[in-house]
Order: structure tokens, then sequence, then C-alpha cells
């Protein structure tokens, strides 16, 4: 989520209670993967009230506010160009309400005071000193022209090991995956090498430490990111096996380069796809809304609206005559009701909120890109795993598909399994629902970390 838009504002209001709430304000907000703290300078000059906002976190200072009223104690803060709206009511002490950007909502508490950022408990991250051998390491992609970070894990650097690149799930990502201070693939790297196999993961390109345009890649690019990391570990004398571990669409990729690589001599899909893109998103979307308990017509409305717009998105043949398809559709299920309008958002706002999420460069590949392709002609031994209350990765749906494709093309060396009570990330759970993730301390279950082990030791005859 970004909000660095710098606005001209000045803003009227209703002043009789106006020194009540000037000053600052400080709250930390949870925004997916991250905390950020969040604080609003309010002045009252002349009896015109006028405010800026500062995220720290994110280098942003200074922020105008286009808009603030207070009356009746409800505080109302907005910044038109960034879409974000924060009401909340004073109690005396803070003003409790809620933060919107777009379509998401978060509760934001403010005080007076700057609060502490909430830790969260993660029993498994590995703590130093490490019983293995572990080096910060760069590499190039030649393709891209640049330079990526990483870090290799070895059980020791004096024999040979094999070792397993793993590939990130959707969304700019550290090397260790981090998700809400879980760090899935810090735990992976560990357990595997403690258990004789070396591994390496690294920052996607254009996040941490690593070069490049995150949100200017598509799956294609990102796949030659992986390809250069194979390329990087053959120059390594530690190194005797590459294998790929993919989650989510990492799952995606994984079959991409194994496809095209000969060096690559087993793939691991956790939470992988099977499906064409656009229609993963829908069976993510029916099976969120059910769990969510959305009524049943809401469900039934909302999938065939956004499957009308995916199909324009798959028909596309470039970016200019989908954005005016996209507009023209989007508006006009906007103007005769079918979509409603969030609070706080101008239709016009929301039309190019829309057009501007589904027509960007790895949406436009993404939902035309059938796994089923590259898994046809993946040879080397797969395993494939899915939590069976994975809601972002339907698991029968995929592993079937994944299953079918590999046995297309002719391989016979295929595992797959279903965990029971474990969701996306492969946490066990109650619901599977994304907001559950933070809530859950275990960051991945044991018996998936001891299938993955098992499993590469009896492929790459480790004894």
């Amino acid at each position: 989520m970004k909000f660095l838009m710098i606005l001209t504002a000045i803003v009227g209001i209703d002043l009789l209670q106006a020194k009540d709430i000037t000053g600052d304000w400080h709250a930390v907000l949870d925004v997916q993967t991250m905390q950020l703290r969040i604080v609003f300078h309010i002045f009252d000059t002349d009896n015109i009230l006028s405010a800026t906002m500062d995220s720290p976190d994110q280098n942003a200072f200074g922020i105008k506010v286009t808009n603030a009223t207070y009356a009746d104690s409800i505080l109302t803060l907005e910044i038109a160009g960034s879409r974000i709206n924060y009401t909340g009511k004073f109690d005396g002490n803070s003003i409790v309400g809620t933060f919107k950007q777009f379509m998401n909502e978060f509760p934001l508490v403010l005080l007076r005071e700057e609060p502490e950022k909430k830790s969260y408990s993660r029993p498994q991250t590995p703590k130093e000193p490490y019983p293995y051998y572990v080096e910060d390491v760069y590499f190039n992609n030649p393709e891209a022209g640049i330079k990526l970070a990483g870090t290799i894990t070895l059980p020791d650097t004096k024999r040979k090991y094999p070792a397993v690149i793993m590939i990130s799930g959707s969304g700019a990502q550290d090397r260790d995956e981090m998700i809400f201070e879980h760090r899935p693939f810090h735990v992976i790297a560990d357990h595997l090498a403690r258990n004789g196999i070396a591994s390496l993961r690294f920052d996607d390109r254009g996040t941490a430490k690593s070069e490049g345009d995150f949100s200017a890649g598509t799956t294609y690019d990102f796949a030659t990111d992986v390809s250069a990391a194979v390329k990087y570990l053959k120059t390594r004398k530690e190194i005797k096996q590459i294998g790929l571990l993919g989650h989510s669409e990492g799952g995606i990729i994984a079959p991409i380069v194994a496809s095209r690589s000969k060096d690559v001599q087993f793939i691991i899909l956790l939470a992988g796809t099977g499906d064409r893109g656009d229609r993963l998103l829908l069976m993510q979307q029916e099976a969120i809304m059910r769990a969510s308990g959305e009524p049943e017509s809401e469900v039934q409305k909302t999938l065939s609206i956004n499957a009308k717009a995916f199909e324009l998105v798959v028909q596309a043949t470039d970016h200019d005559n989908l954005k005016t398809e996209m507009r023209k559709y989007i508006t006009e299920t906007t103007d005769n009701g079918s979509v409603e309008i969030p609070e706080g958002l101008s239709r016009d706002d929301f039309i190019e909120a829309q057009i501007q999420g589904i027509c960007n460069p790895w949406m436009f590949q993404f939902m035309k890109l059938d796994p089923a392709k590259y898994l046809e002609q993946v040879q080397c031994p797969v395993l494939a795993l899915n939590g069976a209350m994975d809601l972002q990765v339907p698991s029968q749906m995929n592993l079937n598909a994944i299953r079918n494709a590999l046995g297309k093309g002719g391989n016979k060396d295929v595992t797959s399994r279903e965990f029971p009570g474990l969701n996306h990330l492969f946490q066990e759970c109650k619901t599977g629902l994304p907001e559950e993730y933070i809530t859950i301390e275990q960051t991945i279950a044991p018996e998936v970390l001891n299938e993955l082990s098992t499993w590469i030791k009896k492929k790459t005859k480790i004894k």
C-alpha cells in the first residue's frame, strides 16, 4: 500500500472544539505484511483547521490533508489524491476510528504518544548461533540487467550438498517471504540445513537489497531471476544438485524454469497452481467469500461481474485496447448499480482504481498464464503439497490439475499430498481466511517440513 502523493490543502472546519484535537496524533497501522507508523499533525490557525500526515516507515512526511472536519467529537480527515479517509471519535484521550484507502479498511486508534509496534510471537523463527554455515550473496541476472541479493545456507563447507532455490509467492517479498513477522523461507532453510540440504533464498527484484523494478515485472520476468539463481548455484563448489521450491505464484515459476533447464533436477510446489490465472482468481474469490459468510446472491453476483472483466483481459492483445474495453465495462457496471462505490470514493476515482488494479503488466500476463503448458514439459521429480483449508489456491482443484498436466506430459515421478487443517501458508488454522494468518503463532506445520526433507533426501539419495 502506498500513499505518498503530496497534495495541496487547506481545510475548512467547524471549530468550537478544535482546540481539543490540535497537535500530534500517533498510531500504528497494520497493513497486510507490515506495520506502518502514522502521524497526523492537526493545526488550528485563525479558526481554520488544517492537517498533514507522516508515514515515517515509508520516509514520507508532510502529506497534506485535503479536507478535515471536527464536530460533535467526530474527526474526519481526507487525502483525496491517495484515496485516504480517516474517521474517528475523540474520547478525551484518544481518537478511535477507521482508516480507509480505496476499498481497504483498517481499525486505527490515534494516541498522543507514539505507540510501540506490536510484537508477535513467532517461536519457529530460527535464532543464532546456527549449527550450519550462512552466507549473504549477490548474483546477476544479465537478461534484466540487475543484481539480486540473497542468502545461502549450507550444512557445512566441507562437502557437496543438494540445494533448493526458494521462489516466493505474488507480491514483492524479501528472501524470508516475510508476512506478519512470519518468515517461512527462513524456517524452511533452517530445517533443510539441519537435514543435510543446502538452500538459496533471495529478495525479489526491487525489494530489500535486490535491484530492479518489481512493479514492472511479470511472472515470466521473475522466472528469469530464478534462472539466474540456478546459474549462480552452478558456480558454487559446495552444490551438487539443484532443485526449486516455489510457494503460490512461485509454484508457477518453478515449472516454467524447470521446463527450460536441464540443470533443475527436482521441483517442489507449495500451494502451487494448476489452472489458468483468471480461473484461479475466481476460485479464490469464491472460496474466500463463502468462508466469510457472504450471502449466496452476493457471491454469484461478484463472480459473474468479475468473470466478464477477466475475460476481457484473457482476450486482449494489448494494454491500450484492454484499458479502453475495461473502462467501458467498469463504467457500465458502476452506473447501472451492479457495483457499489465504497464510501468516500468518487465515481471517477473508483473506476480508475479498478482499471489500474486489473490492467497492470503483472495481472495482464498472470490471467493468461496456464501452468499446465509448462507442467506438461517437466520431466524431473515433482512434489506438490497443498493445505486442505487453503482459500487462496483451493487444494483439490489445483492438485488435480497439476497431476493431470504432469501425467499428460508423461512424468511418472510425481508425489502429491493434501494436508488436513492447513491454510495457504501451511499453518494449522480454524478458518483458512487470510485475516487469520497474523493471529497464528505457528509459521509452518512441522509435518510439512518433515515431508520436504524426507522427499528431498529420497530423490537426492542423502542418507
